[in-house]
């Protein structure tokens, strides 16, 4: 993964500097579903000098490659992404109260891909199908302070 994100960056221009490559390993070894804050934490143990601002401008430039996808988790966190590595489909259910996001395999999208990638000539490379509500914990609180 590591190797064809590095080829894009540098197809598309851009320089593979030293915070940007802790950023990349980051990502590379410690899987998804991070934070930028926890990918600043992680980076800064492999560059010391790695900044708030290079983790989100290069998580923006990765977004922007089709590399990876921002996510905004709930209302009360819709200024905190996560981040995931791009997938063909992937799926999410949201909690809007607390953040949470459960990743399922199940997807029923596909037929409507290929319908609408047919009907408008369009090349689909990948979906992200995501529920909001409310997690199994934030229902049972709800219910507690009905």
């Amino acid at each position: 993964m590591l190797e064809t994100i590095v080829e894009r960056l540098q197809e598309a221009g851009h320089r593979l500097t030293k915070p940007r490559m802790a950023v990349l390993q980051v990502l590379e070894n410690e899987g998804e579903h991070l934070s930028p804050a926890e990918i600043l934490a992680r980076g800064q143990s492999i560059y010391p000098a790695l900044s708030r601002a290079t983790v989100y401008r290069t998580l923006e430039l990765l977004s922007e490659l089709g590399l990876l996808r921002l996510i905004h988790p709930g209302e009360l966190r819709s200024s905190v992404a996560c981040v995931e590595m791009h997938h063909h489909g992937h799926h999410h259910l949201l909690c809007i109260h607390c953040g949470c996001m459960i990743p399922f395999e199940e997807c029923v999208v596909g037929e409507l891909e290929a319908t609408l990638s047919q009907r408008l000539g369009f090349e689909i490379k990948g979906h992200l199908l995501e529920f909001y509500g409310l997690c199994e914990e934030c229902r049972g609180h709800q219910k507690v302070e009905q």
